[in-house]
Protein backbone atom coordinates (compact mmCIF):
# COMPACT_ATOMS: atom_id res chain seq x y z
CA UNK A 1 0.00 0.00 0.00
CA UNK A 2 1.17 3.51 -0.84
CA UNK A 3 2.44 5.07 2.39
CA UNK A 4 0.45 8.23 1.64
CA UNK A 5 -2.83 6.42 0.99
CA UNK A 6 -4.07 6.36 4.63
CA UNK A 7 -3.62 10.13 4.89
CA UNK A 8 -5.41 10.67 1.57
CA UNK A 9 -8.34 8.53 2.71
CA UNK A 10 -8.30 10.27 6.09
CA UNK A 11 -8.41 13.67 4.38
CA UNK A 12 -11.48 12.62 2.38
CA UNK A 13 -13.27 11.33 5.49
CA UNK A 14 -12.37 14.58 7.28
CA UNK A 15 -14.08 16.54 4.52
CA UNK A 16 -17.20 14.40 4.81
CA UNK A 17 -17.24 14.93 8.59
CA UNK A 18 -17.96 18.65 8.19
CA UNK A 19 -21.27 17.83 6.49
CA UNK A 20 -22.14 14.28 7.64
CA UNK A 21 -20.19 13.46 10.81
CA UNK A 22 -22.14 10.27 11.57
CA UNK A 23 -21.57 8.96 8.07
CA UNK A 24 -17.88 9.86 8.29
CA UNK A 25 -17.62 7.89 11.54
CA UNK A 26 -19.36 4.91 9.94
CA UNK A 27 -16.86 4.99 7.06
CA UNK A 28 -13.92 5.28 9.46
CA UNK A 29 -15.11 2.37 11.61
CA UNK A 30 -15.84 0.21 8.57
CA UNK A 31 -12.38 0.88 7.16
CA UNK A 32 -10.92 0.07 10.57
CA UNK A 33 -12.82 -3.24 10.57
CA UNK A 34 -11.81 -4.53 7.13
CA UNK A 35 -8.60 -6.62 7.19
CA UNK A 36 -6.60 -6.47 3.96
CA UNK A 37 -4.49 -9.52 4.76
CA UNK A 38 -4.88 -12.74 6.71
CA UNK A 39 -6.26 -15.15 4.12
CA UNK A 40 -4.38 -18.41 3.58
CA UNK A 41 -1.85 -19.11 0.85
CA UNK A 42 -1.02 -22.59 -0.51
CA UNK A 43 1.88 -23.23 1.89
CA UNK A 44 -0.24 -22.32 4.90
CA UNK A 45 -3.18 -24.41 3.71
CA UNK A 46 -0.96 -27.43 3.23
CA UNK A 47 0.27 -27.28 6.81
CA UNK A 48 -3.19 -26.70 8.28
CA UNK A 49 -4.48 -29.73 6.38
CA UNK A 50 -2.56 -31.82 8.94
CA UNK A 51 -5.20 -30.84 11.52
CA UNK A 52 -8.74 -32.10 12.04
CA UNK A 53 -10.86 -29.24 10.69
CA UNK A 54 -14.37 -28.26 11.70
CA UNK A 55 -16.60 -25.26 11.02
CA UNK A 56 -18.48 -23.61 13.87
CA UNK A 57 -21.33 -21.25 12.97
CA UNK A 58 -21.65 -18.18 15.17
CA UNK A 59 -24.04 -15.35 14.29
CA UNK A 60 -24.16 -16.50 10.65
CA UNK A 61 -20.36 -16.50 10.36
CA UNK A 62 -18.51 -19.75 9.70
CA UNK A 63 -15.52 -20.02 12.03
CA UNK A 64 -12.86 -22.50 10.93
CA UNK A 65 -11.31 -24.52 13.73
CA UNK A 66 -8.27 -26.81 13.69
CA UNK A 67 -7.45 -29.62 16.09
CA UNK A 68 -4.25 -31.52 16.81
CA UNK A 69 -5.14 -34.17 19.38
CA UNK A 70 -2.99 -35.06 22.36
CA UNK A 71 -3.49 -36.76 25.71
CA UNK A 72 -2.97 -33.73 27.94
CA UNK A 73 -5.21 -30.69 28.54
CA UNK A 74 -6.63 -28.59 25.74
CA UNK A 75 -5.10 -25.27 24.63
CA UNK A 76 -6.85 -22.78 22.33
CA UNK A 77 -4.77 -20.48 20.11
CA UNK A 78 -6.25 -17.14 18.98
CA UNK A 79 -4.24 -15.15 16.40
CA UNK A 80 -4.26 -11.40 15.85
CA UNK A 81 -5.18 -8.85 13.17
CA UNK A 82 -4.50 -9.77 9.52
CA UNK A 83 -3.13 -13.17 10.48
CA UNK A 84 -4.41 -16.76 10.66
CA UNK A 85 -3.79 -20.05 12.46
CA UNK A 86 -0.57 -20.73 10.52
CA UNK A 87 1.20 -18.04 12.57
CA UNK A 88 1.21 -20.56 15.42
CA UNK A 89 3.08 -23.30 13.52
CA UNK A 90 6.25 -23.24 15.63
CA UNK A 91 4.33 -23.14 18.93
CA UNK A 92 1.94 -25.87 17.76
CA UNK A 93 4.92 -28.12 17.05
CA UNK A 94 6.34 -27.45 20.52
CA UNK A 95 3.06 -28.07 22.32
CA UNK A 96 2.00 -31.14 20.34
CA UNK A 97 5.43 -32.67 21.07
CA UNK A 98 4.49 -32.28 24.75
CA UNK A 99 1.21 -34.11 24.03
CA UNK A 100 -1.18 -31.19 24.56
CA UNK A 101 -4.39 -31.10 22.56
CA UNK A 102 -4.29 -27.97 20.41
CA UNK A 103 -7.34 -26.13 19.10
CA UNK A 104 -6.94 -23.04 16.92
CA UNK A 105 -9.40 -20.80 15.14
CA UNK A 106 -9.29 -18.42 12.22
CA UNK A 107 -10.89 -15.13 13.24
CA UNK A 108 -13.85 -13.73 11.26
CA UNK A 109 -12.65 -12.38 7.88
CA UNK A 110 -9.33 -14.22 8.32
CA UNK A 111 -7.91 -17.53 7.17
CA UNK A 112 -10.67 -19.97 6.17
CA UNK A 113 -13.38 -18.28 8.24
CA UNK A 114 -16.13 -16.34 6.48
CA UNK A 115 -17.07 -12.70 6.76
CA UNK A 116 -15.58 -9.41 5.61
CA UNK A 117 -15.59 -7.40 8.85
CA UNK A 118 -13.70 -7.89 12.11
CA UNK A 119 -13.79 -6.33 15.54
CA UNK A 120 -12.40 -7.38 18.91
CA UNK A 121 -15.82 -7.73 20.55
CA UNK A 122 -17.23 -10.09 17.94
CA UNK A 123 -13.95 -12.00 17.97
CA UNK A 124 -14.31 -12.41 21.74
CA UNK A 125 -17.71 -14.05 21.18
CA UNK A 126 -16.18 -16.46 18.65
CA UNK A 127 -13.36 -17.32 21.07
CA UNK A 128 -15.93 -18.04 23.78
CA UNK A 129 -17.97 -20.29 21.46
CA UNK A 130 -14.93 -22.31 20.40
CA UNK A 131 -13.55 -22.57 23.96
CA UNK A 132 -16.91 -23.79 25.22
CA UNK A 133 -17.37 -26.35 22.46
CA UNK A 134 -13.93 -27.92 22.93
CA UNK A 135 -13.82 -27.59 26.74
CA UNK A 136 -10.60 -25.58 26.57
CA UNK A 137 -8.36 -25.27 29.65
CA UNK A 138 -5.90 -22.59 28.48
CA UNK A 139 -6.20 -19.83 25.87
CA UNK A 140 -3.13 -18.27 24.25
CA UNK A 141 -3.87 -15.09 22.31
CA UNK A 142 -1.56 -12.93 20.21
CA UNK A 143 -2.14 -9.19 19.77
CA UNK A 144 -5.88 -8.49 19.52
CA UNK A 145 -6.39 -12.22 20.05
CA UNK A 146 -5.05 -11.71 23.57
CA UNK A 147 -7.27 -8.70 24.20
CA UNK A 148 -10.35 -10.45 22.82
CA UNK A 149 -9.62 -13.48 25.00
CA UNK A 150 -9.69 -11.31 28.12
CA UNK A 151 -12.88 -9.56 26.93
CA UNK A 152 -14.43 -12.99 26.35
CA UNK A 153 -13.57 -14.39 29.75
CA UNK A 154 -14.67 -11.19 31.49
CA UNK A 155 -18.10 -11.26 29.87
CA UNK A 156 -18.78 -14.98 30.34
CA UNK A 157 -16.30 -16.87 32.46
CA UNK A 158 -15.89 -20.50 31.47
CA UNK A 159 -15.05 -22.66 34.45
CA UNK A 160 -12.83 -24.86 32.28
CA UNK A 161 -10.46 -21.93 31.60
CA UNK A 162 -7.70 -22.02 34.19
CA UNK A 163 -4.98 -20.04 32.40
CA UNK A 164 -4.66 -17.25 29.84
CA UNK A 165 -1.53 -16.18 27.95
CA UNK A 166 -1.57 -12.76 26.29
CA UNK A 167 1.24 -12.00 23.82
CA UNK A 168 1.89 -8.44 22.62
CA UNK A 169 -1.72 -7.44 23.17
CA UNK A 170 -3.21 -3.94 23.18
CA UNK A 171 -4.52 -3.06 26.62
CA UNK A 172 -7.57 -1.03 25.63
CA UNK A 173 -9.61 0.56 22.87
CA UNK A 174 -8.38 4.06 23.65
CA UNK A 175 -4.81 3.33 22.57
CA UNK A 176 -5.95 1.38 19.51
CA UNK A 177 -8.22 4.22 18.38
CA UNK A 178 -5.56 6.87 18.95
CA UNK A 179 -3.02 4.98 16.84
CA UNK A 180 -5.58 4.46 14.09
CA UNK A 181 -6.66 8.11 14.14
CA UNK A 182 -3.02 9.26 14.01
CA UNK A 183 -2.24 6.94 11.10
CA UNK A 184 -5.23 8.24 9.12
CA UNK A 185 -4.89 11.89 10.19
CA UNK A 186 -8.50 12.17 11.32
CA UNK A 187 -9.75 15.46 12.69
CA UNK A 188 -11.55 15.94 16.01
CA UNK A 189 -14.97 15.69 14.38
CA UNK A 190 -14.23 12.19 13.09
CA UNK A 191 -12.64 11.12 16.39
CA UNK A 192 -15.64 12.31 18.40
CA UNK A 193 -18.12 10.79 15.96
CA UNK A 194 -16.27 7.45 16.18
CA UNK A 195 -16.63 7.36 19.96
CA UNK A 196 -20.33 8.09 19.66
CA UNK A 197 -20.69 5.37 17.04
CA UNK A 198 -19.11 2.84 19.43
CA UNK A 199 -21.45 4.00 22.20
CA UNK A 200 -24.50 3.54 19.98
CA UNK A 201 -23.46 0.13 18.63
CA UNK A 202 -22.00 -1.43 21.79
CA UNK A 203 -23.61 0.57 24.64
CA UNK A 204 -20.25 1.72 26.02
CA UNK A 205 -17.69 4.39 25.16
CA UNK A 206 -14.27 3.11 24.00
CA UNK A 207 -12.65 3.80 27.40
CA UNK A 208 -14.87 1.13 28.97
CA UNK A 209 -13.05 -1.59 27.05
CA UNK A 210 -9.90 -2.01 29.13
CA UNK A 211 -8.38 -5.48 29.40
CA UNK A 212 -6.33 -4.57 32.51
CA UNK A 213 -9.52 -3.41 34.25
CA UNK A 214 -11.40 -6.55 33.24
CA UNK A 215 -8.64 -8.83 34.54
CA UNK A 216 -9.52 -8.17 38.19
CA UNK A 217 -12.83 -9.97 37.60
CA UNK A 218 -11.22 -13.03 35.98
CA UNK A 219 -10.32 -16.03 38.10
CA UNK A 220 -7.91 -17.65 35.62
CA UNK A 221 -4.15 -17.24 36.05
CA UNK A 222 -2.77 -14.79 33.48
CA UNK A 223 0.62 -14.47 31.81
CA UNK A 224 1.37 -11.32 29.80
CA UNK A 225 4.41 -11.16 27.52
CA UNK A 226 5.40 -7.94 25.73
CA UNK A 227 8.54 -6.98 23.84
CA UNK A 228 10.31 -3.67 24.38
CA UNK A 229 10.92 -3.42 20.61
CA UNK A 230 7.31 -4.03 19.61
CA UNK A 231 6.63 -1.52 16.81
CA UNK A 232 2.98 -2.46 16.38
CA UNK A 233 1.63 -2.42 19.93
CA UNK A 234 3.82 -0.19 22.14
CA UNK A 235 5.55 -1.70 25.16
CA UNK A 236 3.67 0.78 27.35
CA UNK A 237 0.50 -1.19 26.56
CA UNK A 238 2.00 -4.25 28.21
CA UNK A 239 3.06 -2.23 31.22
CA UNK A 240 -0.57 -1.32 31.86
CA UNK A 241 -1.17 -4.95 32.81
CA UNK A 242 1.91 -5.06 35.05
CA UNK A 243 1.21 -1.75 36.73
CA UNK A 244 -2.36 -2.37 37.77
CA UNK A 245 -2.61 -5.94 38.98
CA UNK A 246 -0.26 -8.15 40.95
CA UNK A 247 -2.18 -11.24 39.84
CA UNK A 248 -0.68 -10.91 36.34
CA UNK A 249 2.64 -12.60 35.69
CA UNK A 250 4.40 -10.11 33.40
CA UNK A 251 7.42 -11.01 31.27
CA UNK A 252 9.36 -8.38 29.37
CA UNK A 253 11.44 -9.41 26.34
CA UNK A 254 13.70 -7.44 24.02
CA UNK A 255 14.40 -7.99 20.34
CA UNK A 256 11.57 -10.37 19.41
CA UNK A 257 9.26 -7.65 18.11
CA UNK A 258 5.50 -7.92 17.90
CA UNK A 259 5.47 -11.51 16.67
CA UNK A 260 7.17 -12.97 19.77
CA UNK A 261 8.00 -16.12 17.81
CA UNK A 262 11.00 -17.32 19.74
CA UNK A 263 12.13 -20.35 21.74
CA UNK A 264 12.56 -18.18 24.84
CA UNK A 265 8.93 -17.06 24.65
CA UNK A 266 7.84 -20.66 24.07
CA UNK A 267 9.76 -21.72 27.18
CA UNK A 268 8.05 -19.01 29.24
CA UNK A 269 4.69 -20.34 28.04
CA UNK A 270 5.61 -23.94 28.89
CA UNK A 271 6.81 -22.89 32.36
CA UNK A 272 3.51 -21.09 32.91
CA UNK A 273 1.53 -24.15 31.77
CA UNK A 274 3.43 -26.27 34.28
CA UNK A 275 2.74 -24.01 37.28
Amino acid sequence: MNARLPKIIGFCINLISHILPKYAAKLAIKLFSMPQKGRLNDEQSQYLDTAIQEDLIHDNISIKTYCWKGKKETILLAHGWESNTFRWKSLIEVLTALDYTIIALDAPAHGNSSGKLFNALFYSECIYAVAKKFKVNTIIGHSVGGTSTIFSQYKKQLESIKKIVSLGAPADFIGVFKRYESMMGYNEKVSYAMTQYVLKEFNHLPEYYSAPNFIKEIEAKILVVHDKKDRIIPYTEGLKFKKNYEKVQFISTKGFGHGLKNDMVHNHIIDFLNT
